[in-house]
């Protein structure tokens, strides 16, 4: 069973000063006015939040839908676009992890895993009894899911109060908070390198190969981090 007083913890911890949730409600309520301009209705709208739950896969799989892209097309473009989930599911999970606990916890809460949430968890979860660690998770993407369902739903509500300026405006709130929160993770060198390096090389990088901008300068500057702080000794 799931650890109430645990579980509730992590569901609170949301609403903290630095919790990501206020800014995932922006970019889903502008998800939910875009999916409805792009002919979705309300309950494909909702439906693409709570299987999909993760909003660049989500605007992949809305686009590809509305050119016609063949379904194993659209299944493998939103696999490659939600594979950055991976190096967050291998850092996060063996810190959760705890013999006690069933299986099925970690296989069901595996859905919740977005940037939003991990942050979250990784902010708070050294001062969770590690037995416990997995129901604060699943508090944490309980209340991260929801949000961003609901939010969906709202902002496809209320898409006609919304110009594109606004919609524009919402969904780079989250891009902008992920970026305030790695400048304040910069607390030993090897990070620095690689905010610093992905920063300095995403425009330069862009002006060779637009397509593969970021994820060529976050592979390099990725990489020199790893390394030096590997040579270093830092973590």
């Amino acid at each position: 069973m799931i650890n109430s007083k645990i579980f509730l913890q992590g569901l609170k911890s949301n609403l903290g000063t630095r919790s990501p949730t206020v800014s995932l409600a922006a970019c889903f309520i502008a998800l939910g006015a875009l999916l409805k301009d792009a002919g979705f209705n309300l309950q494909q709208s909702a439906a693409s939040s709570f299987f999909t739950y993760a909003l660049p896969g989500q605007l992949v799989m809305a686009e590809s839908l509305l050119i016609g892209t063949s379904l194993i097309n659209i299944f493998i473009a939103v696999w490659l676009v939600n594979f950055r989930l991976y190096p967050m599911t291998v850092s996060l999970f063996p810190l959760l992890k705890h013999k006690s606990q069933p299986k099925w916890k970690y296989y069901l809460s595996s859905h919740f895993l977005a940037v939003s949430s991990w942050l979250v968890a990784k902010e708070g979860y050294q001062k969770i009894d590690k037995k416990y660690r997995i129901d604060f998770w699943i508090g944490i993407g309980i209340g991260t899911w929801s949000t961003a369902v609901i939010m969906t739903i709202i902002g496809y509500l209320l898409s006609e109060y919304l110009n594109k300026d606004m919609m524009i405006g919402l969904a780079i709130v989250n891009p902008v908070y992920f970026f305030c929160m790695m400048i304040g993770a910069m607390k030993n060198i090897s990070i620095s390198i690689a905010v610093i390096g992905g920063t300095i090389l995403g425009p330069i990088v862009y002006l060779f190969s637009a397509e593969w901008a970021i994820l060529y300068a976050g592979l390099i500057a990725g990489t020199i981090a790893f390394l030096f702080g590997d040579k270093n000794g830092s973590k």
